[in-house]
């Protein structure tokens, strides 16, 4: 009876584990995800309790919140004094539908206001700050170069496979896809959603996926390299910049202008200053020296010749 219940159980364990293995958020690495009934799979952010809808991308809120969840063994937690100060990953306030929430703090009760792509479009501030509305991010721009070949890509090539990759990868519309401009090796994308539908990703999360995929750091939970092909030949990705243009002007811009203005003013009237006090000494000591050679001169002129 025992060697029976040991063959029943192993069989049970077999057919087990594949659905358990199976249990996985293909968009999302860091969902943690559970068999909670038979074909059900149910999985949720580490950072919080919501649920992750694995056939879409995840908010950027989220996924920079997941990332400064300490994972055991999984991945080694990035220390809060190893942040780059609010110009790149931190710990942020998310809304429960995933976007950002307009005001964000860290630690040290400094604060700054944020677009709907998490990036920082004032001064810091105290917790004092108010931050009245979530500004859009309405258009991204995407540059990036690619490795010299032989021969250079076709224009029509490039874009057309760039648009199959934000289409098919990123689950984008094309329509968002404003422009692809191709001028070896450089290449321009513009992103561009005045408004997002409920049901259409939005252009910060894609940029931030694919950001994540070309420095080799795939959100996705295959974590396969990116590979891009056009006609069959491998775009290799070497440098990638991204902007972030938003429906209002930033609040700090003038304040930054004015700080350079301020700077440059500096600097010229200091260097007036120091080439004004050389002349000066120098033609002091001119003076000086013609005053000597004067005196000198008279004192000869009294000097009575003993001839």
């Amino acid at each position: 009876m025992e060697p029976l219940f040991g063959v029943v159980l192993g069989l049970i364990l077999a057919v087990a584990s594949p659905a358990h293995d199976s249990c996985t958020c293909a968009t999302n690495k860091w969902a943690v995800c559970a068999q909670d009934g038979p074909g059900n799979c149910t999985c949720r952010l580490v950072s919080s309790d919501h649920p992750v809808d694995c056939s879409t991308l995840t908010s950027k809120c989220f996924l920079m919140k997941a990332e400064m969840t300490p994972l055991k063994e999984k991945r080694l937690w990035r220390p809060p004094h190893g942040l780059s100060d609010s110009d790149g990953i931190y710990n942020p306030d998310c809304e429960d539908s995933g976007v950002f929430k307009a005001r964000q703090c860290n630690q040290s009760s400094t604060c700054w206001c944020v677009n709907t792509a998490g990036v920082r479009r004032t001064e810091k501030g105290d917790r004092s700050l108010s931050c009245s509305e979530l500004v859009r991010t309405r258009w991204i721009y995407i540059e990036l170069t690619h490795k010299r070949s032989s021969s250079a890509f076709d224009v029509p090539d490039v874009a057309k496979a760039l648009t199959q990759l934000f289409e098919s990868r990123y689950k984008l519309h094309p329509k968002y896809i404003a422009a692809i401009k191709y001028d070896p090796p450089l290449i321009q994308i513009r992103l561009d959603q005045n408004k997002k539908p409920r049901w259409d990703v939005d252009i910060a999360d894609v940029a931030y996926y694919f950001e994540k995929d070309v420095n080799n750091d795939s959100i996705f939970h295959s974590n396969s390299k990116l590979t891009v092909l056009v006609n069959g030949d491998a775009l290799a990705i070497e440098k990638l910049w991204i902007y972030y243009v938003d429906e209002k002007p930033p609040a700090f811009c003038m304040k930054q202008l004015a700080a350079g203005i301020s700077a440059v003013v500096t600097v010229v009237v200091l260097t007036a200053g120091i080439g004004i006090a050389v002349l000066l000494i120098l033609r002091w000591l001119h003076t000086r020296k013609y005053k000597k050679f004067e005196s000198k001169e008279m004192r000869e002129i009294k000097t009575p010749s003993l001839e």
